[in-house]
């Protein structure tokens, strides 16, 4: 972006509400506003087209809504770098496209600042849209204990993003729980007479709508919008707790409904449009409770009885041909209405972000949206177990979403170009991102988004759960090469260089660790002392101090971008990874000097991850670095 350094420029025209917000993405340009620059003839309107043209005269930008005219003044600055005379149109695909960005499951809750660096950068792309997913990171003032110790957001910060995201027009929605995945609020005794089980609330109770009104009020207050996401998503044990003590059994969709209705009537009260995750309807008419059941059915009597007045939200990150999701839209059609639709930028099963299941799920439905008339779409981006993906690592992700949004088929040549201009980074370095956890093993594009890296780092040394499956694939070759060109985009990518050195230095402990359970087994197993001495005394310490390097960076990196809690977690698995790494020093020194007669981890035979060979998926922390019980939660 430093080539349009020195541009002077001067808006005229239709400006009202657009200068504050130019002034600052203008910045980001390296432009000058002032009035000896170049004049940009303004127009806004009731158009669907976004128009950015210049000649040796001036420019002149046409859009129809506010966060179009960010992007346009992007456009223009970079079609100032290739001529002076120039003309672009673009259709927007979608009236409503942004992220949501989970500030809740993996207890990562942005800092301020950093979700104002996401705003700009969304700005530049084009997007309109914004979601904290806060199941309790936001304060609610009569509940102490709702988010306590956990990062909420106050009123006041709330009200200070939603500021900043309208000054480049993107809506800032609140996305709250109003029903299950309240887990870390529930396990407060403050919550107990609410529960139906451990993340569920216990619907028909009156105190539950008390609650739920005031979550509604908190989160709702601070915006200028009146939509507002209410979940009610993956109730898994709904209706079969402390409901099913006190009201006997109903079948999930009677309590779905029965519950609807009574949240529907406070966003009622206060004004509000609420939207809803659609996947409990069909869990309940699927006889597995699955999402995606293609023998599942709700019966017609069913969708007659759901109340109206809230919008379905579809979301499917997990397929890749377009007849699924056009079914799936159709099957949502029957609700009344078209869906939103909530697609993924697959950065929550590890430190890696899978580009290839990103890229191929999000053209598959995003193609089918436009197709079937589906105008409002959601990147989603969950923190799933730890939050241990940085989140600017989804960039191109983001961009990804926007550029779909304003072409009807995209053009990956223009989709590479915006992306370097918006970011200041390489695409091609991004993309390879993937390659973490697109080891060999694995058939390319990891559609079955395997989690390699994260399993190798956190399983034991000495007792490895994953050693089998990986054996004879030449992993620690496989993360050597990939330091190495973490190490050179670490040095090319901008503000955005920080993101490879963090995998750089990952690399670096997979290089040496992901092999090296096998190794010491192998050799205890032959009788190769002079191996075990060497392992020992050298690699392994090596071994902690790169580990170490890595908590480090990892550390900074978490605090620039977060706020502190939820780092503790953090702390445990880097604590855990470093004491096994000085357990296995002094077992493996016991058994030299003749302490210990044998070691007992080493002469369990090594069987294939849940009786799978080859590569394979886990997706908790807890089942990684032992068998034996390890809290799933902190």
């Amino acid at each position: 972006m430093g080539e349009t350094d020195g541009m002077q420029l001067y808006f005229t025209g239709e400006t009202d509400g657009l200068l504050q917000g130019a002034a600052i993405i203008a910045g980001e340009l390296g432009i000058e506003l002032t009035s000896e620059g170049r004049p940009v003839e303004v127009v806004q309107g009731a158009v669907d087209k976004l128009e950015v043209s210049g000649d040796g005269s001036g420019f002149r930008i046409v859009c129809g809504k506010k966060a179009h005219f960010y992007r346009a003044l992007g456009l223009l600055a970079e079609a100032c770098r290739e001529s002076g005379t120039f003309r672009i149109e673009e259709t927007p695909q979608f009236t409503m496209n942004g992220p949501m960005f989970d500030v809740s499951q993996g207890n990562a809750v942005m800092k301020t600042d950093t979700v104002k660096l996401f705003l700009r950068k969304m700005a530049l792309m084009g997007m309109d849209m914004i979601m904290l997913y806060a199941e309790d990171s936001y304060d609610v003032k009569e509940q102490p204990y709702f988010g306590y110790m956990r990062g909420r957001y106050s009123q006041d910060e709330l009200r200070e993003l939603d500021d900043y995201a309208d000054l480049f027009g993107i809506e800032m929605i609140p996305c709250i729980q109003t029903l299950s995945h309240l887990r870390d609020a529930l396990k407060w005794h403050a919550f107990l007479d609410i529960k139906d089980d451990e993340e569920t609330m216990l619907v028909g109770y009156e105190r539950t709508y008390e609650f739920i009104e005031q979550m509604i009020v908190a989160a709702s207050s601070p915006v200028r919008t009146k939509r507002i996401h209410i979940g009610m998503d993956e109730a898994w044990k709904l209706g079969l707790g402390r409901y099913l003590e006190k009201n006997g059994y109903s079948p999930k969709f009677d309590i779905m409904n029965e519950h609807l209705k009574r949240v529907l009537a406070i966003t009622d009260k206060h004004g509000l449009k609420p939207m809803m995750w659609s996947d409990m309807y069909f869990r309940a008419g699927s006889k597995t409770g699955d999402y995606y059941d293609k023998n599942g059915v709700i019966p017609d009597e069913v969708i007659q009885n759901i109340p109206p007045g809230v919008q379905q939200v579809y979301w499917d990150y997990y397929h890749y041909d377009e007849s699924f999701y056009e079914e799936w839209i159709e099957r949502h059609e029957r609700f009344g209405a078209k869906p939103v639709f909530a697609g993924g930028i697959w950065n929550w099963k590890g430190f890696c972000l899978n580009y290839g299941a990103t890229f191929a799920s999000t053209e598959a439905a995003l193609n089918v949206c436009k197709r079937k008339g589906v105008t409002e779409i959601i990147a989603t981006l969950w923190g799933d177990d730890g939050t241990e993906c940085d989140w600017h690592a989804a960039m191109l992700g983001l961009q990804l979403f926007a550029e779909h949004g304003f072409a009807e088929k995209l053009d990956e040549e223009k989709l590479r170009r915006r992306f370097e201009f918006c970011t200041g980074a390489r695409y091609d370095d991004f993309i390879n991102i993937k390659y973490l956890d697109e080891t060999p093993g694995i058939s390319p594009g990891n559609l079955e988004t395997y989690n390699t890296s994260r399993y190798l780092l956190w399983q034991n040394v000495m007792a490895g759960l994953f050693d089998r499956n990986i054996r004879g694939l030449g992993m620690s070759e496989h993360y050597a090469k990939w330091e190495k060109e973490m190490e050179t985009y670490a040095g090319r990518n901008g503000e955005l260089n920080f993101v490879f050195e963090l995998y750089r230095r990952l690399c670096a402990v997979l290089s040496v660790k992901a092999d090296m359970g096998n190794r010491i087994s192998d050799a205890y197993k032959a009788g190769d002392r002079g191996l075990l001495s060497a392992i020992a005394e050298k690699e392994l310490p090596e071994l902690a101090v790169k580990a170490r390097a890595l908590r480090e960076y990892h550390r900074k990196c978490w605090h620039q971008a977060n706020k502190a809690f939820g780092w503790d977690v953090m702390d445990v698995r880097y604590g855990g990874l470093l004491m096994s790494i000085d357990t296995a020093v002094e077992r493996i020194g016991d058994y030299l000097a003749g302490r210990a007669e044998r070691l007992e981890e080493l002469e369990e035979e090594r069987l294939p991850f849940n009786g799978k060979d080859g590569l394979v998926d886990c997706y908790y922390y807890h089942y990684m670095p032992s068998a034996s019980r390890v809290a799933q939660h902190y």
